[in-house]
């Protein structure tokens, strides 16, 4: 009785871990849908130097373009609405640099970090060169008359 008991639990163990992974998958299929996504990682609050957190802070997500914001996804979670919401006008380009130390462990392997302010919040924002080449388009591309600060 205990065997059948015990495989029953692992049963339902393994189901509850595959609809977890469907469940991943189709969200991010679901925020993918509209288009102009990427791949981004993003420390909030970041560290004024550099090498300051030893790699500490990054959280991978996906990044989507929806008009004059960027919104941005966790990878690891079931939310369907974005975890933060960055907005054009207010979006500073503080300068860009390659991973240091621990954060090369953290982050992608092609990696470039822009570093930014948002409303006073210094954040980091990690994504490969092509992202990034995008990404600091769309930010110029603002309409007439929104100051944009791209370094």
């Amino acid at each position: 009785m205990s065997m059948v008991l015990a495989l029953t639990v692992c049963g339902i163990v393994v189901a509850l871990v595959v609809v977890g992974l469907f469940v991943f998958g189709l969200r991010r299929r679901l925020i993918q849908r509209s288009g102009g996504t990427f791949d981004c990682s993003l420390r909030w609050d970041a560290p004024e130097a550099a090498g300051d957190s030893g790699g500490k802070g990054w959280a991978y997500g996906v990044a989507r373009y929806n008009g004059d914001r960027v919104e941005w996804f966790r990878v690891f979670s079931y939310a369907l609405r974005p975890r933060r919401v960055l907005e054009r006008s207010a979006i500073e380009v503080a300068g860009r640099r390659v991973p240091e130390g621990e954060e090369e462990l953290a982050l992608l392997s092609d990696a470039v970090i822009l570093a930014c302010l948002h409303r006073g919040t210094r954040l980091e924002l990690a994504m490969s060169e092509d992202a990034l080449t995008g990404f600091l388009a769309w930010l110029e591309a603002a309409p007439p008359g929104q100051r944009v600060n791209v370094a």
